[in-house]
């Protein structure tokens, strides 16, 4: 019997959650298919989930095909939750991608695609809904084959669609030879001779479906049950088996951490090779290429495996162990986190989509606990790290980063009905970055100029490309003090560019340490350590903001704002209605295509506007108006007023008001 670790992905609505219960059905894993509208699904288990009828974290679930073991999980389909997806990702062998048979191929479909092809992730497509008044399934084929992948092979008909008695035949379509045939020149010359058999053909499907070179194409209802039993079919036959040599070292990877009745951390992880036991001490962490330190420059932690659950039959049950290729919940490692190599490293944890590109202040009701919201937050950043909480020491105010409005609800549901803790919210602004427009140095020497720490240093700051990310060098010689002191520099200059000259995160440049040196370390007879006259990490932490910031200053920065690419379709008759506002929202159509009655439009628009376009669209254009939208990059702020963030920072771009905000905080 082989493992399949394999993902159900789909644009919100689509039926993914639904396609779930009827293969676990079919399976024999439950006895009655549960209803998204009724809130009885098996993967849909958090109160709030059943509430709002969506999937807000992924959930695994196992059950056995014939000779073949999976465990599916199930991810959420709206675009604010995209963080969870990505999670996901990087621990398939496989996938389906589900898509309506209605509503066909829409906005988070594409994004899910390009993702699956980049990351060459071997996947089905299902279409659903085929018992859906207003299917169509021949049109959603052609929407596949034009805005997914050309590399479709339709695995068979539709029979009255729209109908409760819709259903699948099973077939290949005469066109699979020539799609198969692209990619296999063996194949090719068989076609050329006539000497193609059907064995030879489904052999080429398993192969390049396995390596992601082809698409096979199915469809069904998951209410029904029309279709499910060919999908099936098609998971045990086309999609990989999980790899994994359980005598090689431990390897696995963290895709997801929740917290137990106990409050305890539950990592789940997959695990890639070796075999992990209970009682095991594993060394865990968010590794460089050398594998020897996490990226916040700390040695990798060590922790003890308390438990293990693996995934059997629909549920999680005890084990003494996991071995290669399978998921399990882990017990015992209390500082785990989402993204954390456990073992030996396999590669860096990357990010596959954007990051959040908004930004909202927690507003705790009057008489709320501001230690307990605290505490909430924090637990919900470990569940989903994009969030990425910044407080303001002095207004005692917590920002929160955010992909959507939607997400945003969630926040505030969860944390009222989890932790008793109720919270509104600001307006939503966009997150900006900043970047030096030239290069700028400045130096402060030890006790001279009014410098009143015990140390000398000195920065120059470079720009570099987008997506550079930043890099610190050296230009003075590394024995010429301490390494400690060096290693404070560098973290507090990593520290220093979240919040650049008009509040916001430079995330690309480079710093060049050019002057360095301190007082050594004092000491009198029978008094021992003077620190008064002997440097510490203290003073460089203390000093390098002041440097930095008038480095900056010299550079000078640029504010850049986040610009999403769209794409609209829509009647070609509401254009004289919809350019205008797309003008007003500062969006800028690139290209703009007629076919017939509809009209695409591609372009750009300011991330601050995409929630407002969203929101106008459907009364633009008669409510049959389909936008997709997508980071894209940064773009200069228009000319005018330049945005500024609230800084949560000590303010070094005020030195007295910054000496004073470190003495109390050293103080406190």
């Amino acid at each position: 019997m082989h493992l399949l670790n394999l993902g159900i992905l789909a644009h919100v609505d689509a039926g993914k959650t639904s396609l779930t219960e009827r293969l676990l059905h079919s399976a024999g894993v439950i006895d009655e298919i549960g209803s998204v509208d009724a809130g009885n699904t098996q993967t849909d288990s958090l109160a709030l989930e059943r509430k709002r009828g969506i999937t807000i974290k992924s959930a695994v679930v196992s059950f056995a095909l014939d000779d073949v073991t999976v465990n599916l999980i199930d991810t959420p389909g709206h675009p604010d939750f995209i963080a969870e997806v990505e999670r996901v990702l990087g621990v398939l062998d496989g996938a389906v991608l589900v898509v309506s048979a209605v509503e066909g191929v829409q906005p988070q479909t594409c994004v899910l695609m390009r993702t699956l092809q980049r990351l060459r992730i071997p996947t089905l497509v299902f279409v659903n809904k085929i018992d859906r008044r207003g299917a169509r399934y021949d049109a959603v084929l052609r929407a596949v084959s034009e805005r997914l992948t050309a590399a479709v092979v339709p695995m068979g008909t539709v029979g009255a669609p729209g109908t409760r008695d819709a259903r699948f035949v099973p077939g290949l379509a005469p066109s699979a030879l020539d799609i198969l045939a692209d990619h296999d020149d063996e194949l090719l010359a068989a076609y050329l001779e006539g000497t193609v058999s059907y064995g030879r053909l489904r052999a080429a499907l398993a192969e390049q479906t396995r390596q992601a070179l082809v698409h096979p194409v199915y469809a069904g209802s998951a209410i029904t049950g029309a279709g499910v039993g060919a999908l099936i079919g098609g998971i045990r036959e086309l999609l990989p088996a999980a790899g994994g040599d359980p005598d090689a070292p431990v390897s696995g990877t963290v895709f997801k951490v929740e917290r137990g009745p106990a409050g305890e951390k539950v990592a789940y992880a997959r695990m890639f090779s070796g075999t992990l036991r209970t009682r095991d001490r594993i060394p865990f962490g968010e590794a460089r290429a050398d594998g020897e330190t996490r990226a916040d420059g700390e040695t990798r932690t060590e922790g003890r495996v308390t438990a293990i659950s693996v995934f059997d039959q629909g549920t999680d049950v005890r084990d003494d162990l996991v071995t290669a290729g399978r998921i399990a919940k882990l017990w015992g490692l209390a500082d785990i986190r989402i993204g954390d190599a456990i073992g030996e490293p396999r590669k860096a944890y990357g990010h596959f989509f954007a990051p959040p590109t908004l930004e909202t202040v927690v507003v705790p009701a009057d008489g709320a606990d501001r230690r307990a919201l605290h505490r909430a937050l924090t637990r919900l950043a470990e569940q989903d790290p994009l969030i990425d909480l910044r407080h303001d020491e002095v207004r005692q105010e917590t920002f929160v980063s955010l992909y959507g409005e939607v997400q945003k609800e969630v926040i505030q549901a969860t944390l009222a009905d989890e932790f008793g803790v109720h919270v509104t919210f600001r307006e939503t602004t966009p997150l900006c970055v900043e970047r030096p427009v030239g290069s700028g140095a400045a130096v402060e020497f030890n006790k001279k100029d009014g410098n009143p720490f015990l140390a000398t240093v000195g920065l120059r700051v470079d720009p570099e490309p987008p997506g550079s990310g930043v890099e610190f060098r050296l230009e003075v010689e590394l024995g010429s003090m301490p390494y400690a002191f060096f290693k404070a520099v560098e973290d507090t200059v990593r520290e220093t560019l979240g919040q650049g000259l008009y509040g916001w995160q430079i995330p690309d440049c480079t710093v060049t340490m050019t002057h360095s040196g301190y007082s050594p370390r004092q000491s009198h007879a029978h008094q021992g350590f003077d620190k008064s006259m002997s440097s510490t990490g203290y003073d460089f932490r203390g000093l390098t903001p002041l440097v930095l910031i008038e480095a900056l200053r010299r550079a000078g920065t640029q504010v850049h704002e986040p610009l999403h690419r769209f794409r609209i379709e829509a009647p070609t008759d509401t254009l004289a209605a919809l350019l205008p506002v797309l003008a007003r929202l500062r969006a800028v159509p690139q290209t703009t295509e007629t076919r017939g009655t509809t009209c695409s439009l591609e372009g750009s628009v300011p991330a601050a506007h995409v929630h407002e376009l969203e929101q106008q669209l459907p009364g633009l254009t008669r409510g049959e108006g389909e936008l997709e939208s997508a980071f894209d990059h940064y773009a200069p702020a228009p000319r005018g007023t330049v945005p500024e963030r609230r800084r949560t920072d000590l303010n070094p771009l005020n030195r007295k008001e910054y000496l004073l905000n470190l003495t109390r905080r050293v103080g406190g």
